[in-house]
């Protein structure tokens, strides 16, 4: 019998039960959820869909995210920080993304706030990844006791706390707390998920910004 949150599939690999949601969700799962991040543009996008993500499902998000990256020029925050009224309006006629006036007015603040942390420190990578909690602040067994009662993490409280004094709009502790799961600065596949020791071992090769 599986753990809670565990499914065998039929080939007799045991995955977090997520994985069978949706068709979009496997790739999702097995190849991109919780492998390291160090690029800048990615991280960004990865931020601004977190906070696209706020109060809906991710599988919406998801399902979007190229439409996502068409209609924000790639994420390349460079641009979107040159983003202007007209564009809002261009953006709120898209009907592949997320209407959300003030969804899309935080993402382009925030490439105007990721370009003044560059600037100012040469890297979203290195700033970000300085928030990666310890091994002690980290959970001993990660199953779903662990994912049911831990919506955020002193580090992701850590994290949105330094965000919004910079300036930066949707970036609570829960929607960090995601973006540190998305972008494999915490591993949380549960124990007894194939992927869990992949990303482990993806974890240990990866050479902090």
């Amino acid at each position: 019998m599986d753990k809670p949150g565990l499914t065998t599939d039929e080939n007799g690999r045991t995955h977090c039960t997520w994985r069978t949601a949706a068709p979009q969700y496997p790739p999702y799962h097995d190849h991109e959820w919780g492998v390291p991040v160090g690029d800048d543009t990615l991280l960004y996008e990865k931020i601004c869909l977190e906070g696209f993500q706020a109060g809906m499902a991710w599988i919406t998000i998801l399902r979007k995210r190229e439409q996502f990256r068409a209609a924000f020029d790639g994420f390349d925050f460079r641009r979107v920080a040159q983003y202007g009224e007209a564009d809002i309006e261009r953006l709120m006629r898209d009907p592949g993304i997320v209407r959300n006036r003030a969804k899309i007015v935080s993402t382009i603040n925030n490439a105007r706030r990721a370009c003044e942390l560059v600037d100012e420190t040469g890297s979203l990578a290195r700033w970000l990844w300085a928030f990666e909690p310890s091994d002690e602040e980290r959970p001993a067994v990660v199953d779903m006791a662990y994912w049911t009662g831990n919506p955020t993490s002193p580090a992701s409280v850590r994290l949105s706390k330094a965000l919004k004094k910079r300036g930066w709009t949707y970036v609570g502790p829960t929607t960090m707390y995601a973006l540190m799961q998305a972008m494999g600065m915490v591993n949380d596949h549960l124990e007894g998920c194939v992927c869990r020791e992949q990303i482990e071992n993806l974890r240990r090769q990866f050479k902090r910004p």
